[in-house]
């Protein structure tokens, strides 16, 4: 089972503002809410905080992924083929509207998504 350490930044998420003030998400909420979805293998849910804009980067700056349909198929195909996905947060941190949050991501074996 190989191991992968990620680190996602908010600025790939959309803020996401409701109607009323007091259920504002915050950047955290976000990526924990992303998380989640992720963990679920929900790709709808999994999608709701990225802009429709969404740009994914191979660190430093190699452009893997453009907009929500291409990580949708993407992703969708990595859930379905993926059944033991499992991300775990190691360790978050929060600096105003930035997320940064370290994983370690087990579950993809031989599978290729």
């Amino acid at each position: 089972m190989r191991l992968f350490t990620i680190i996602l930044c908010s600025f790939f998420l959309q803020i996401a503002y409701s109607q009323s003030s007091e259920t504002t998400k915050t950047p955290k909420d976000l990526a924990q809410e992303q998380l989640d979805a992720y963990n679920n293998r929900d790709i709808d849910a999994f999608l709701i905080p990225y802009a429709d804009s969404v740009k994914i980067y191979n660190f430093p700056n190699t452009l893997i992924m453009s907009g929500k349909e291409q990580m949708r198929s993407t992703y969708s195909q990595m859930f379905k083929n993926t059944p033991n996905l499992h991300c775990e947060l190691v360790n978050r941190m929060v600096m105003g509207n930035t997320v940064i949050d370290q994983e370690s991501i087990t579950g993809f074996g031989a599978d290729k998504f």
